[in-house]
């Protein structure tokens, strides 16, 4: 992979680390990690795209070890300040792919700073409106690790170790209760919806739910992988990002 870049962004109480591929006059992502996570399992996903494009993957406050601020940011909250540390970075228009709670980042920054965003992906979205209790997602959880790779989920349980129990369940409230399916009504530029063909936790039927409610929604399916295929199929993972820029994104950027 290409020099990768790292800087750390300070936005008030809240502390974000940016991991940057600089590729001047390409395309731009960012990728945004899910609940209990970090950068570190999009580090395929970043490889991929970075070798015709210009990436940045964001660690967000509390998670990878990160400091944890002594308030609990809700999903605007964090999107508003991941706003700031973006343009710290010097981003702009840049399609931004969020992982499971990460799409809920991802979804509210498109709504906050369409300056900013000129793509949303939303990859394996929490939460299911149909299925949002904890004891639901924490089943649906469990039955995704246990077959997901074993180096995977080494970096699964490493990364919850350092997020913590306490951070973890502190930002668990927002993403149960955030209502992605009436967000992503207010976007203003295009969204995919992305999962792995095998996901129990983002169904075919909620994603398609989520981009019927877009004003310019589409859906693409990863065949044969779980909630973390980014990890397990990055390459096929970029491919239907790279499709969906072409068709949906590239034109809308101003020249």
């Amino acid at each position: 992979m290409p020099h990768v870049e790292t800087r750390d962004h300070t936005v008030g109480d809240l502390s974000f680390r940016s991991f940057s591929t600089r590729r001047p006059d390409a395309p731009t992502y960012v990728l945004l990690h899910g609940i209990g996570m970090s950068h570190r399992y999009l580090e395929r996903l970043h490889a991929d795209l970075a070798t015709d494009a210009e990436v940045h993957s964001i660690d967000l406050p509390g998670f990878a070890g990160l400091p944890t601020p002594g308030r609990t940011p809700g999903i605007p909250d964090m999107s508003r300040a991941l706003g700031l540390a973006l343009d710290e970075v010097g981003v702009r228009e840049a399609v931004v792919v969020g992982h499971s709670m990460g799409a809920q980042w991802a979804v509210e920054l498109g709504i906050q700073r369409p300056d900013l965003v000129s793509g949303a992906v939303a990859f394996g979205p929490v939460t299911d409106s149909e299925r949002r209790g904890p004891l639901t997602q924490a089943a649906l959880l469990l039955r995704d690790s246990a077959l997901e790779p074993p180096r995977l989920n080494g970096i699964v349980v490493s990364d919850y170790a350092r997020c913590g129990p306490a951070w973890y369940a502190r930002q668990a409230r927002h993403m149960l209760s955030y209502p992605i399916e009436d967000r992503v009504a207010r976007l203003t530029v295009p969204l995919l919806v992305l999962r792995g063909g095998n996901d129990p936790i983002a169904r075919q039927a909620w994603v398609e739910r989520l981009a019927a409610r877009a004003a310019d929604g589409a859906v693409a399916v990863v065949p044969g992988h779980r909630h973390l295929a980014q990890f397990t199929a990055p390459a096929a993972s970029a491919g239907r990002i790279r499709e969906f820029v072409a068709t949906k994104v590239s034109s809308q950027l101003s020249p």
